[in-house]
């Protein structure tokens, strides 16, 4: 299904009839990874509905730069459209920081808020410096042959954890933007009930992210799927699925 939210074309799936059940994927993903989950929550009595991000998947690309702050404003829009008052609120990754703003802003309106592996704590460690510095180096060799290939490689075995190499256009910008917001200043502030779903192996967000955003919101359950890592939603859907409708 395709809307047009503040002049953006938004792709989006619907999965079953009941109770909005909206989910926000992760970077450079979409919609169309969390299938599973949403065909099993859905059977439980939940209208599933997954939005290909602004930017993602088969929605309009951005003309500009975008904020974290500009996804809530797009989300607002995109459920009013839709006639969406309240609704339970499932965040992925970075799709987690966007869900996280949003239960701040809208407390009445989120049922229950669930952080699956969410990439909301962005505070600086000396691993990070050191790995903006090896990223700064990167760029002193732009004029050799096969920059890109090399840049690419460091980025793959080195840094890994970045997505920024992957990102085109608009896009680079937007994840510096992203990265740059530390959303864990804002996570004392969330009222309504919340689940944490991580994984243990998880080298993406740590589980200790994990940890600190279940002290942080006075109103929340933490649980922790042995052996599960990252990819949590691609790894184990089925198992995902069940935590949730397990804690819904």
């Amino acid at each position: 299904m395709e809307i047009i939210v503040n002049g953006i074309k938004t792709n989006y799936q619907v999965f079953g009839e009941g109770k909005p059940f909206l989910i926000l994927h992760g970077w450079g993903s979409s919609s169309n990874k969390w299938i599973k989950e949403a065909e099993i929550i859905s059977e439980k009595g939940f209208k599933v509905i997954i939005p290909d991000l602004p930017g993602f998947g088969e929605s309009a690309q951005l003309e500009r730069p975008w904020t974290v702050n500009d996804y809530v404003k797009w989300f607002e829009e995109f459920t009013k459209l839709l006639e969406i008052q309240d609704f339970y609120l499932l965040g992925y990754s970075f799709g987690g920081a966007l869900a996280s703003k949003i239960a701040v802003k809208y407390p009445q309106r989120v049922q229950k808020l669930f952080l699956v592996a969410a990439a909301v704590i962005r505070k600086k460690t000396p691993q990070k410096n050191f790995l903006a510095k090896i990223s700064k180096l990167i760029k002193l060799f732009y004029f050799l042959p096969f920059y890109a290939f090399f840049r690419k490689a460091i980025y793959k075995f080195i840094i890994r954890k970045s997505d920024y190499v992957y990102t085109e256009g608009i896009m680079k910008q937007t994840y510096l933007n992203v990265v740059a917001d530390d959303i864990s200043f804002h996570l004392s502030f969330i009222r309504v009930p919340t689940v944490i779903i991580w994984g243990d192996k998880d080298q993406s967000v740590p589980i200790d992210d994990a940890r600190a955003i279940n002290e942080k919101i006075k109103n929340s359950k933490l649980v922790i799927i042995p052996g599960a890592d990252h990819l949590i939603h691609k790894q184990i859907p089925e198992v995902l699925a069940e935590k949730v409708l397990e804690n819904i």
